[in-house]
């Protein structure tokens, strides 16, 4: 497999995301989904990874994570769903590959960009051809309920998002009242899955 393009390195910020394979669902049952985020709970913890922003979707998932030793992020990701594949296949009786490929990773280099990644994450289950949810309150599997005060998960970088948002509210209306423009779209094409 040839090398990575992103060389990860402490103190800096990723993208890291990945879908399907052949556009299948990778999470069938709300098992999955808390299977999968108390892995990352133990695999983050223990190769000291913050995490910033997730959302995890039927068939795909975004995190945006920041690596803060020089434990490579790599490393983490590839504990985290070697071990919920292995759990995957065996729930479902099945064998095999279950994302297209390795995950992908993009290096955050903006301040800007960071919270624009931020805000298109937790749109994802509304932003979707077919919505998951009319309100992102009621999609369970993203932190945006840490970051808008509603929920007290571990998951999250709760000083970070002082940095940026003196108020749970100002990040609301941010992520609410937004209607996607051709140059933001063009900026965020690359993670966009069908």
């Amino acid at each position: 497999m040839p090398p990575r393009k992103t060389q990860f390195r402490k103190d800096h910020y990723y993208h890291i995301y990945n879908r399907g394979t052949n556009k299948e669902n990778i999470f069938r049952k709300d098992d999955n989904y808390r299977f999968l985020l108390k892995q990352v709970k133990k695999y983050t913890l223990r190769d000291l990874i913050s995490v910033i922003a997730y959302c995890l979707m039927p068939n795909h998932y975004h995190f945006l994570l920041r690596q803060n030793s020089d434990i490579l992020i790599s490393k983490c990701i590839q504990a985290i769903f070697n071990s919920y594949t292995k759990a995957f296949n065996k729930m479902f009786s099945r064998s095999g590959t279950l994302f297209e490929g390795r995950f992908k990773s993009v290096l955050i280099d903006t301040d800007e960009y960071l919270v624009h990644l931020c805000r298109y994450i937790h749109r994802n289950p509304i932003d979707t051809l077919h919505p998951l949810v009319n309100n992102l309150t009621d999609w369970k599997y993203s932190n945006y309920l840490e970051w808008i005060g509603r929920r007290n998960g571990e998951l999250v970088d709760k000083k970070l998002i002082r940095t940026y948002f003196p108020d749970e509210i100002k990040y609301q209306e941010f992520v609410l009242e937004y209607t996607p423009s051709k140059s933001y779209n063009k900026l965020l094409e690359q993670y966009l899955f069908d």
